[in-house]
């Protein structure tokens, strides 16, 4: 058994929260805030970090990504959409200087190379 570690912990707990959040509101990813939960609590707390990655709901894809750095092909068009979406905003509709333009999309072509570079599918 491992010593808890409050600041692991709480900060497990508030991004468990963010995650289930996430599950109602279409905006704010779920599976994200479920993986840093999940390292928040192998951090801090051997029974939370065996709950949520054998929870019924969260567990199979924590568990695909931890074993496989799976992305499922929805959460792949969810996000690359939605950086879609943010960038064109942020091009046409914010009043950020040209250098934020750019790093913002240089920060999202990254993140779209990170998601899109991995699996879709368990292997076989």
């Amino acid at each position: 058994m491992m010593p808890m570690k409050p600041i692991y912990f709480g900060l497990g707990w508030i991004f468990v929260g963010t995650g289930v959040i996430g599950a109602f509101l279409p905006v704010l990813p779920t599976t994200p805030f479920m993986i840093l939960a999940l390292w928040m609590f192998s951090k801090s707390s051997d029974r939370f970090h065996y709950w949520l990655y054998h929870h019924r709901i969260f567990g199979p894809p924590l568990q695909k990504w931890t074993q496989h750095r799976v992305i499922p092909p929805m959460a792949k068009m969810a996000s690359t959409s939605m950086m879609g979406i943010s960038f064109i905003y942020v091009v046409f509709w914010s009043p950020v200087p040209t250098w934020g333009v750019i790093l913002t999309g240089l920060l999202m072509a990254y993140a779209l190379w990170f998601v899109l570079s991995k699996p879709s599918h368990l292997p076989k």
